[in-house]
């Protein structure tokens, strides 16, 4: 069981029958009454998002998830193709199923499986990739403003804000929690 107490970011419960996962939570406490927690879910097989108040205290079953280690091998159109590691079977996401979390797979990554009683969810990243630097406008000898970032293209296509010195054909690590860059490579 978890309770409004130990909420986290990214912790699946079940509720009315149905998987959920925490996007954000926020505890408020009102002048009169009992405190609240306002809770943003996601649905995990329908992608809904939805917003809903509980009473401090309140108590939902854990989801019990189970991870394996899988190799991302390739994508084709919204399909992305995935083997595990152990048995080496092979198995297909959409686009839609992974989310945000396309944009950071490379060919012959190494994942975390997320399954729930056997029906595989999702994938998890690792808290870093390293990507390489595709696209991005060169950084100029006056632009010496502290902080002074650009924007730049990475090999999955993901664009994230750089410091003006990134150029193409570098490769950065990115934190896959925040989309931002951390140094390069």
């Amino acid at each position: 069981m978890i309770s409004t107490g130990e909420l986290k970011k990214g912790v699946a419960i079940e509720l009315d029958g149905e998987l959920w996962q925490i996007l954000d939570y926020h505890h408020i406490k009102m002048g009169r009454g009992s405190a609240q927690v306002r809770i943003t879910l996601r649905n995990i097989k329908r992608g809904q998002t939805v917003e809903r108040s509980f009473q401090a205290g309140t108590k939902w079953p854990r989801a019990s998830m189970e991870k394996r280690p899988v190799q991302f091998l390739y994508h084709e159109g919204d399909d992305y193709h995935f083997m595990d590691t152990d048995t080496y079977d092979q198995f297909v996401l959409t686009s839609d199923q992974l989310g945000e979390t396309a944009q950071y797979m490379k060919d012959g990554m190494t994942l975390d499986r997320t399954s729930y009683q056997g029906e595989t969810i999702g994938v998890e990243l690792p808290v870093t990739v390293d990507l390489v630097v595709r696209g991005t406008e060169p950084g100029f000898a006056g632009d010496t403003q502290t902080g002074a970032r650009k924007p730049a293209t990475t090999e999955t296509g993901l664009v994230v804000t750089v410091p003006i010195f990134i150029e193409e054909g570098d490769t950065i690590r990115v934190d896959t929690r925040t989309g931002e860059y951390q140094t390069r490579v």
